[in-house]
């Protein structure tokens, strides 16, 4: 019954607990490296702390078990299976500010009132293109508000050009803040300073 029990330690048990260890460790190293390109010097090191952690427990266990070779296989699924997951989870946090760029041919009055409407700051330059006139329009909106501003853009015109990168770091303009709770006085203040530019 104990060797019983052991096979099933060593060759379900371990390769699970190795697997979900990759996970985290993977799915962590990934949001680590996104606040790190966002120049955090908060969260990437804790993160890191934990991530370089969790992966020490798990490397261990292989080389404790080096003829497992089920814990070589929970050892690279966790890691496929971490980015994966990490990816998931930073696409849904949805962190940062994107630059959208339109270059229409169509007159895009209607789009630059959208847009305005909803809140975005928009510029907007007279330009040549290949087929003549036309306008290009540039915003910079959150990233969680890049699908709004996208189909507000396929709305005015299905074959308008358009470009969507990330930015770093932003001086002055405008981006909508999120809708405030009353008595909010962060998002107070920061309407009120708006105003007054």
């Amino acid at each position: 019954m104990l060797i019983f029990d052991l096979d099933i330690f060593s060759w379900v048990i371990l390769p699970l607990l190795i697997f979900c260890a990759r996970i985290f460790d993977v799915s962590l190293g990934t949001i680590r490296i996104i606040f790190v390109a966002r120049g955090n010097k908060v969260i990437s090191p804790l993160l890191g702390f934990f991530e370089v952690l969790i992966w020490l427990m798990a490397i261990g266990k292989i080389m404790q078990n080096l003829t497992n070779v089920a814990a070589y296989i929970a050892y690279a699924g966790g890691f496929a299976m971490g980015n994966f997951l990490g990816i998931v989870i930073e696409q849904k946090l949805a962190v940062g500010l994107r630059a959208i760029r339109v270059i229409t041919s169509k007159d895009a009055s209607s789009l630059i009132l959208s847009l305005k409407k909803a809140g975005y700051g928009v510029t907007i330059v007279d330009a040549v293109g290949n087929t003549g006139k036309v306008n290009l329009l540039y915003s910079v909106i959150k990233r969680s508000k890049v699908k709004n501003v996208v189909e507000m853009i396929r709305q005015f015109n299905p074959r308008a050009f358009y470009s969507v990168e990330e930015v770093k770091h932003v001086h002055e303009g405008i981006i909508p803040i999120p809708s405030a709770v009353p008595g909010d006085i962060h998002s107070r203040l920061l309407r009120t300073r708006r105003k007054g530019k």
